[in-house]
């Protein structure tokens, strides 16, 4: 896999143009969400001078048959270029569209060996949290179950990040994103999987995120550009690590609590860092308990200059301040239905066991509002 290049600020897709010339591109895809047309940058692919169709026909949990209808548009329009501009669901079908278009169209996409392919793709992301422009993974459904598509030739080779774009997200958008990309931050930090390399780019988005989240949701554009490239450094970091058991948890409160992404992994991460820094006997990671210990410190250190329960203590009021609040049921079946969601496989990356008595334990603290003891 060849290197990403990163471009900061294109208010005029001057430097798009220059990406799509290079590449002799002479009509390329388009894929983006319904809010395309209300961007500012908009108005200023009409002078590329390259032609290009548009394929928008998704929502925001994509459908393996969205994708197959965009492979299918993509080899029907003529397109050797593919440009993704949207938030995460935008990123990840024009990711997908990439990979399928040289595959073969008559048997299951998911099922095929996935292969490395010379399409170029471009993404310029909307939001500031998933970091997907930068990842090796996107996720569509396939009859209703998340599928994970992960490939080393899903990282687009150029991404974009220009300020203007975040102008007109809603307070809420914004606050859910940002979390997203701490949060994101912080597990790969702590990921078994984590590297100097990975620790580094955590702590670059860590200190973006410090520096300029309050500005961030003043909408200044010093701001909007160090949020996307906080959210970018975190995207770099779990492109090495992946993700840890707070995202693995947040996924079915999600689809049972209809609260966004970022949302729910904010909610899970403090009480999931109590439960470990509680359990450190219980660290697998290879490293041993004292490693990981350094580590808490360390990012607790960055945090709030703090020991791991003051950073904790300082996360739970970060989000009180923002006003993300947990989902309530007393309901004993949705305690159980969550505790069952949750793929114990994916828990393999968080650095102490985890195990379902554990789970049901964070669970029962989210939904049931004992404040937020860790």
């Amino acid at each position: 896999m060849s290197a990403q290049t990163i471009l900061v600020g294109d208010p005029s897709c001057l430097k798009l143009k220059t990406v799509l010339e290079g590449y002799r591109c002479k009509h390329f895809l388009l894929v983006c969400g319904s809010s395309f047309n209300s961007l500012a940058i908009a108005r200023h692919f009409g002078d590329l001078g390259i032609p290009y169709s548009v394929f928008s026909s998704f929502g925001p949990n994509p459908r393996y048959e969205d994708v197959c209808k965009g492979v299918d548009f993509f080899c029907k329009e003529g397109c050797d270029c593919i440009v993704a501009v949207g938030g995460g669901s935008s990123i990840d079908v024009a990711k997908c569209i990439k990979l399928f278009s040289s595959m073969e169209s008559g048997s299951l996409y998911l099922r095929q060996e996935y292969k490395e392919n010379k399409v170029p793709l471009i993404a310029l992301p909307t939001t500031a949290g998933t970091g997907s422009e930068s990842t090796r993974y996107a996720v569509i459904y396939y009859k209703g179950e998340k599928q994970s598509v992960t490939h080393d030739s899903l990282v687009p080779s150029y991404a974009i990040l220009e300020p203007s774009v975040l102008d007109g997200l809603p307070p809420y958008q914004k606050k859910c994103t940002m979390l997203d990309a701490l949060c994101q931050a912080i597990e790969s930090w702590w990921s078994v999987n984590s590297t100097p390399v990975s620790r580094e780019y955590s702590q670059q988005a860590v200190a973006l995120f410090l520096e300029h989240y309050n500005q961030y949701l003043l909408n200044t554009p010093q701001a909007n550009e160090g949020m996307l490239l906080a959210s970018n450094w975190a995207g770099r970091a779990i492109n090495i690590t992946q993700t840890t058991a707070p995202h693995a948890m947040s996924y079915k409160l999600t689809s049972v609590f209809k609260i966004p992404h970022g949302h729910a992994v904010a909610i899970c991460l403090p009480l999931v860092w109590g439960y470990m820094v509680n359990n450190l006997d219980k660290c697998v990671d290879k490293r041993g308990q004292e490693y990981l210990n350094a580590i808490f410190e360390d990012i607790s250190r960055m945090l709030c200059n703090g020991t791991p329960h003051e950073a904790i203590s300082w996360f739970q009021s970060l989000l009180e301040k923002l006003d993300i609040q947990c989902p309530q049921s007393k309901d004993s079946k949705v305690l159980e239905m969550l505790v069952d969601s949750v793929n114990l496989e994916r828990l393999k990356n968080s650095p102490v066991l985890l195990d379902s008595v554990g789970l049901a334990h964070i669970y029962g603290k989210i939904i049931i509002q004992e404040k937020y003891e860790t």
